[in-house]
């Protein structure tokens, strides 16, 4: 019965991600936009359109924007607990955990991160209305994406990076020195891993706004990096080259329109 449990709790798991990426994907298509975020007809004239007209623009307030970003925080980051919840599996037995301190574990971790949609839900609408993006969250602007993307790609070399990813990177460690037993246990656990977790992601999510945020190409992309830099094996290993790629490829775009108009 256990085993039975067990595999229809992870069979949920794994189903509320892909029905998440289904519901980016239907959005996209609703939007015509192709897997790059790139705008067709329809697409491109909703990017171009003022989000202070006085008509319905679903993108131009907060409920429906913040529903966009709470099923994109669903469909990127819940894979990224898979390692967090195979280590609160390995203690189950000796530490007296518990299936519903498991399912506390991701409802801690997943409220978390619904708050940090409602927050860079509530930047996009301050850089939509401030004219620095589109109605598709594309920055308008090679300063603004370039700047982003050395800023976060700073941000790989910092402190506060090193702390936070060496929790997602070990969470063992958090679970032995934070163990509580039973739901609001595993809830409590699960704020703190998800708290960890956006101080060491937040910068791949705001990435969106270089790429449009409604891009299936950098949602995968960024997806399985954050993957990759949780697993044990290579996780120390990739973060600091990607930070120096995301500067170079930064600087590329500050300097591409010298360029091009040389």
């Amino acid at each position: 019965m256990s085993h039975l449990i067990r595999s229809t709790l992870w069979l949920g798991f794994f189903g509320a991600i892909l029905a998440a990426w289904w519901m980016m994907y239907a959005m996209s298509v609703s939007m015509d936009l192709d897997l790059l975020g790139r705008p067709g007809e329809m697409g491109a004239r909703m990017a171009a359109m003022d989000p202070r007209m006085p008509m319905d623009m679903p993108m131009a307030r907060f409920g429906p924007l913040f529903a966009m970003w709470a099923i994109m925080m669903a469909a990127m980051m819940l894979p990224t607990l898979v390692p967090t919840l195979r280590s609160y599996e390995d203690l189950m037995i000796s530490a007296d955990g518990t299936r519903a301190g498991w399912g506390g574990v991701i409802l801690g971790y997943f409220v978390v991160w619904v708050g940090f949609a409602a927050l860079i839900t509530a930047v996009q609408l301050g850089l939509l209305f401030g004219g620095v993006v589109d109605m598709l969250g594309i920055a308008k602007t090679n300063v603004f994406a370039g700047l982003l993307l050395v800023a976060v790609g700073a941000f790989q070399f910092t402190r506060a990076k090193e702390i936070c990813h060496g929790v997602c990177h070990s969470p063992m460690m958090y679970f032995l020195g934070h163990w509580r037993t039973g739901m609001a246990g595993g809830f409590r656990m699960g704020l703190g891993l998800g708290a960890f977790c956006v101080g060491c992601c937040w910068g791949f999510m705001a990435l969106g706004f270089v790429g449009g945020v409604m891009s299936l190409a950098w949602m995968g992309l960024a997806t399985l990096f954050m993957v990759l830099e949780k697993l044990p094996q290579v996780g120390h290993v990739i973060t600091k080259p990607m930070g120096a790629i995301l500067i170079a490829a930064g600087l590329a775009v500050l300097v591409w329109p010298f360029i091009a108009g040389a």
